[in-house]
């Protein structure tokens, strides 16, 4: 599969900051994945996100989308096109007053024809499941739906991209699972390329790749399961793991034998009944 995005040592510090924020992070994202970039406040995910979509161009080495060198200041209209990005907050977003407005705001700023907004702005609804709510005015919405329409928004613009900077930081669980449903579909039925930014190890344990940043660095990049197998490496650097994780990493210190790679609540309740299973008086299942 051909990568979409491709970061080579990259270099970068905020000026108020004597420390790189990013220090020599090399990186490729293929294009119809789903990556979740983990780290603590200060390790460098938010700014290596940034350079994505040019946001912020690197001091050293460089950043490629779509084969574009995001340093190129003719293409940045170009960059922009392919790669979209949602912030935490949804009502720093939103900038109209009717939803379907607000969905169409990118479009008509970029000159599209009305009747192909028309199109984009209902297809890009209905595919956040928020088409319902289209003469809704936004403030009537809840978190979560408020951050849907965020998404339609981005998604009308038809990039390849979708860059996620933590988009369910501020919701309440149901607006959490709402979000990660939407994301979720856009990757597998649309084929959006999906970089989720995100504090919560549940949320990353559903994508399939994940990348732990530490001061400035790339720190692990595996599946879920084999990222999360590094209970001891992740606490140190100040991050949790799963639920389901933690439940059996707290079980094995007891002496309890079970596998290194359970991340979901299913997984962990399995590997604890085939222990008790073959732990059972006489070697026979439980009763």
């Amino acid at each position: 599969m051909d990568n979409i995005i491709i970061a080579k040592d990259l270099v970068y510090h905020y000026p108020q900051s004597e420390d790189r924020a990013l220090s020599g992070v090399s990186l490729a994202i293929e294009k119809g994945d789903m990556v979740a970039v983990l780290g603590h406040n200060g390790s460098g995910k938010s700014t290596l996100a940034k350079h994505f979509n040019a946001v912020l161009l690197p001091e050293g080495g460089v950043c490629y989308v779509d084969g574009i060198n995001t340093s190129d200041e003719e293409r940045l209209f170009d960059i922009r096109q392919r790669t979209g990005m949602v912030f935490q907050n949804p009502d720093n977003q939103i900038v109209a007053t009717i939803v379907e407005e607000d969905v169409a705001f990118g479009l008509e700023n970029l000159g599209v024809e009305p009747a192909e907004i028309r199109r984009r702005v209902d297809d890009a609804l209905r595919a956040v499941g928020m088409y319902e709510y289209r003469q809704h005015a936004p403030h009537q919405l809840s978190g979560g739906q408020k951050q849907r329409v965020a998404i339609a928004g981005i998604i009308a613009m038809r990039p390849q991209v979708v860059i996620l900077d933590e988009p369910t930081a501020m919701l309440d669980p149901r607006g959490r699972r709402e979000v990660m449903k939407t994301v979720a579909d856009l990757n597998r039925e649309e084929g959006v390329t999906v970089i989720l930014i995100t504090h919560y190890m549940d949320e990353a344990a559903q994508c399939r790749r994940v990348v732990v940043m530490d001061r400035g660095k790339v720190l692990l990049d595996s599946t879920p399961k084999g990222v999360f197998s590094h209970v001891g490496l992740l606490k140190e650097v100040g991050l949790d793991v799963p639920q389901a994780t933690e439940i059996v990493y707290e079980l094995k210190k007891c002496g309890v034998v079970l596998p290194d790679d359970v991340i979901t609540e299913e997984e962990c309740a399995a590997a604890i009944s085939a222990y008790l299973d073959r732990h059972a008086p006489g070697g026979g299942r439980r009763s």
